[in-house]
């Protein structure tokens, strides 16, 4: 089985957001597939894709403090800033962390982890709609 499509995520404020069920209810085939692969490519380059903790929010909220410090807005080496002070340190963050997922597919659902979760960092104050291009592989 091949599959592909887009899926269309609404505006969301600077952060990082649990898009895991968004990922799951938007592909009804997947309990189709046994065993297979799902990759997930972000279509942006001011926000990012990452794996991790999908319990405590604040775990998103020290990830999110923790990229702020690291890649502050107003660096006076920035060249690229006619988008506005966030929108090189987002490109940064967004290289730092990537665009793309590969996640395995088992008896018909993604195959995380107990506290693992699908989130998308938005690293803009007004980043816009997101999107993201699904490709599901398997049998």
């Amino acid at each position: 089985m091949w599959h592909q499509q887009e899926i269309h995520l609404p505006e969301t404020p600077r952060g990082f957001h649990l898009i895991t069920n968004d990922i799951a209810r938007a592909l009804p085939c997947l309990a189709e597939c046994s065993q297979g692969l799902l990759h997930l490519q972000l279509m942006h380059t001011s926000a990012s894709l990452t794996l991790n903790e999908n319990s405590d929010p604040d775990v998103r909220h020290d990830l999110d403090a923790f990229l702020r410090r690291l890649v502050p807005e107003g660096l006076s080496y920035f060249r690229h800033t006619l988008e506005g002070p966030d929108d090189m340190p987002a490109h940064v963050a967004s290289s730092l962390l990537g665009t793309q997922l590969c996640l395995a597919i088992r008896d018909g659902r993604l195959a995380l982890g107990t506290w693992q979760g699908i989130w998308l960092g938005e690293h803009r104050e007004h980043g816009g709609s997101r999107r993201i291009l699904v490709t599901l592989t398997g049998c």
